[in-house]
Order: C-alpha cells, then structure tokens, then sequence
C-alpha cells in the first residue's frame, strides 16, 4: 500500500498521490512525533519539612502553633465581622473577611467561614438596604 522510501502511496495502479511525512493525518503514515517536557528545576523558595526531617531539627508536631494561630485569627475575623454590622460595615466587613479567609487556611475553618458569611452579609447590608434608612 505505503511506498515508504518516497512518500508516494498507490490509490490505484495508474494514479499515486504524495503524502506529506510531517502531516501525520494519514492512517499509514509510519513516524513517532515528539514531545516535551519542562527541564528547568523548581523553584525552592525556603527549607522544607522534609529538609527539617533530614536535618534532625523537626519534632513532629507543629499542628499546635498553626492551630492556635489559625484560632485566633479566626475569633478576631468573627469579632470585626460581627463588628461590621454596627460600624462601618464597608470597611470593616472587607476586613473580617480577608482575615476569615486567613484563618481559614491556618485551620480554623469554622471560625473563618462565619467570619466571610457574617462580613459578607454585612457588606450586603451597608451597601444596599442601609442607604434606603
């Protein structure tokens, strides 16, 4: 069917059509195509827990800063959130939720939910029911 050596391929046994070998949209073309891949080496912005672990100096359990940090941030992000909604509700609302979203990511999820829910209603409030009062 396929005459390989000069990219002619026979339809019938007057009549040859070429075939463009860097097409490869034919179902008889006979190439490998060629992929990539990135080569650069990533970026290393610091020491890692696992260059911690190698060097002896982790002592396994760093949950408890993280959480404790992630609580307080959480209860302050409740407290402007709640805030919010007699003073200034723009302002301080914008901030309950900015550092909800932090405590969020430190671990106190619910702290940090309530503190967006609550900022976020608070924003709604201030800026479309309160002007009407």
């Amino acid at each position: 069917m396929a005459n390989e050596e000069t990219n002619v391929r026979k339809i019938r046994d007057d009549d040859f059509e070429y075939v463009d070998p860097n097409l490869g949209a034919n179902a008889d073309s006979s190439y490998n195509e060629e992929t990539a891949a990135e080569v650069a080496a990533p970026i290393n912005y610091g020491a890692t827990n696992r260059d911690a672990n190698r060097a002896g100096n982790n002592t396994g359990d760093t949950t408890g800063d993280n959480a404790a940090s992630g609580a307080g941030l959480g209860w302050l992000a409740l407290a402007l959130s709640i805030i919010s909604l007699f003073v200034m509700p723009v302002l301080m609302g914008a901030a309950g939720i900015i550092i909800g979203f932090i405590a969020r990511k430190r671990g106190a999820t619910g702290l940090g939910a309530w503190a967006i829910g609550i900022g976020a209603v608070s924003i709604i409030v201030g800026i479309f029911i309160l002007p009407f009062f």
